[in-house]
């Protein structure tokens, strides 16, 4: 840092420090708002779930497993048997990572009917309902049930498709090429004098 100092001028210091910090907000805003609106895209459904527990222990599920009260396991009425989501009690803001075994009655007014043990991780044992937020775990896990539900009816569960950026490398050259004719353009007439001596 020293050595750049001592090679720059105040103006072309400025200059350069004022670049950064442009890309800097830009890089924040960007990465904000992906991680934000990658986040909203996992979100399958939204509503109120329930738990069960003794007595269905050792009994057979809708898949064939057998069920255990400490398990991290779900009945749902429609996502596929095996899926795994991350429910959030909207309440605690806790989550959990369940997989779908189990099926819920069609007429049921609940989302997810949880076990005992995902239940008691997000809280809910005193209560026995709670308002939650399931999500896909992962993009390709929300692609497999875009696939899967693909002309088949899916009421209330929300499938959008993520489109994913495209990240292209960009070398030091071009990066100051680029930054280069900004300048020029907008800011100084010296700027690749002052860009040479950066990189």
């Amino acid at each position: 840092m020293t050595e750049i100092g001592t090679i720059l001028e105040p103006r072309e210091k400025n200059i350069i420090i004022m670049i950064f910090r442009h890309l800097l907000i830009l890089f924040l805003v960007f990465t904000s708002l992906k991680v934000s609106a990658q986040s909203d895209s996992l979100l399958i459904e939204k509503g109120v779930a329930s738990y069960y527990g003794g007595k269905f222990h050792r009994r057979k599920t809708a898949n064939g497993e057998i069920f255990h009260v400490d398990s991290l396991t779900a009945a749902h009425k429609i996502l596929p048997f095996g899926t795994v989501v991350k429910v959030t009690n909207l309440r605690r803001n806790t989550s959990v990572i369940v997989r779908i075994n189990d099926r819920l009655p069609s007429n049921s007014k609940r989302q997810i009917d949880l076990s005992q043990g995902a239940a008691g991780v997000l809280g809910m044992l005193r209560d026995g309902l709670g308002q939650v937020r399931i999500e896909a775990i992962d993009l390709d896990q929300l692609d497999r049930l875009i696939e899967y539900f693909e002309g088949k009816p899916h009421p209330n569960l929300r499938l959008r498709p993520y489109y994913r950026m495209i990240f292209i490398p960009v070398t030091v050259d071009e990066l100051s090429e680029f930054l280069a004719s900004q300048l020029r353009s907008n800011w100084v007439q010296d700027a690749p004098r002052v860009l040479d001596r950066v990189f």
